[in-house]
């Protein structure tokens, strides 16, 4: 029994596992690395590096060198890649939790090349998507220096598999392997796992593929749904026609309505943009959240609910079987990484399946 007042996220971690499994299959004989940053996008980086580790994981990726210090004891002999790159400040982090820096500038080359550090590093290419990379100008700094173990470079459009752009990366990163020899290449991310064999070369780096988020934009999800997210009502009472509903009155009823508030609100993660157009679900109904989302709560209409399925105590489903992360996002204008990196430090976290702790 939870907390009547708290919001609970279950997270499966058999089902990462599974998901780890799919794309294995998928991307054979290319590795299959896991993106852990933001904590396991929000669900809890150690468990889930612990499970995908037990599952044959051997690499992983994070974003800054503080996340691979803190996950380094969960996963001793893992190859732990630092996406944001090296800083010399940090340089006793990377030498003390053999971290391996992703070198995307000229900057951190040169830094790099100063450390004397004999740990893996790799190297990010600007392929045309205009964030982190070396161009192929900046490569000319990399002749005579130490061989990267891994070179990688980051699709704008993956989750199309209809963009041109597509095409136009992989063109312009094979033409930049042929500066390295002894080395391997990376430059799938979650989509780029599904566009076929010549992207996947000797590692993919999916991430919201092994938490359950379709990797594609139109086509149907290929991933099993991994977390629940729930919160109890705590109080449910009726209105009658007229009768306005939270912050603004932005919603006013058309005729009776019975109402439940749940304990759950953008303090938690469920957005804003939620008010008077998403849905929770209660017994595989789904009813609508009407008025605003608040800090604390958010109240959805269950009038087509049967009175004994909407007691104080009763488990809304916002995120789970009967409403997939995709479709909540949706409704929230917005994509699904962000729904799950926004789910907050109030909410109970449970682990099942696989390797918890």
């Amino acid at each position: 029994m939870h907390a009547l007042s708290r919001p609970t996220l279950t997270i499966d971690l058999l089902a990462i596992v599974e998901n780890y499994r799919r794309l294995i299959a998928q991307v054979k004989p290319a590795e299959v690395a896991a993106v852990v940053k933001a904590d396991g996008y929000g669900l809890g980086a150690k468990p889930i590096a612990l499970a995908l580790s037990a599952a044959g994981c051997k690499t992983f990726f994070v974003a800054h060198v503080e996340e691979g210090a803190t996950l380094r004891h969960t996963i001793p002999d893992a190859t732990i890649f630092v996406l944001h790159g090296y800083d010399a400040a940090h340089r006793a982090l990377f030498a003390e939790h053999k971290l391996a820096p992703v070198i995307s500038s000229k900057p951190q080359l040169i830094d790099w090349l100063k450390a004397g550090l004999r740990t893996q590093h790799g190297l990010h290419l600007d392929t045309g998507m205009s964030r982190l990379g070396l161009s192929e100008a900046d490569l000319t700094m990399v002749e005579g220096a130490a061989e990267p173990s891994l070179v990688m470079s980051h699709l704008a459009s993956a989750d199309d598999p209809e963009h041109g752009k597509n095409e136009e990366q992989l063109t312009r990163f094979r033409a930049l392997m042929n500066r390295f020899s002894n080395t391997r290449f990376s430059l799938a991310a979650s989509g780029g796992c599904f566009l076929g064999a010549p992207f996947a070369f000797d590692l993919v780096r999916p991430g919201i593929a092994l938490y359950g988020g379709n990797p594609g934009k139109s086509s149907e999800n290929p991933m099993r749904g991994t977390v629940r997210l729930t919160a109890p009502l705590l109080q449910v009472r009726s209105i009658d026609r007229g009768d306005t509903v939270g912050y603004g009155a932005t919603y006013s009823a058309s005729g009776p309505r019975r109402l439940g508030i749940a304990a759950i609100g953008y303090a938690d993660g469920l957005m804003r943009s939620l008010s008077n157009r998403g849905h929770g679900v209660i017994a595989g109904v789904k009813c609508p959240i009407v008025g605003r989302v608040s800090m604390d709560l958010v109240t959805l209409d269950v009038t087509q609910i049967p009175e004994r399925d909407t007691n104080p105590g009763t488990a809304v489903e916002f995120i789970g079987p009967d409403q997939p992360v995709d479709e909540l996002a949706k409704a929230a204008g917005t994509l699904p990484y962000e729904i799950y990196t926004r789910l907050g430090p109030r909410i109970e976290r449970h682990y099942t399946g696989a390797h918890r702790s």
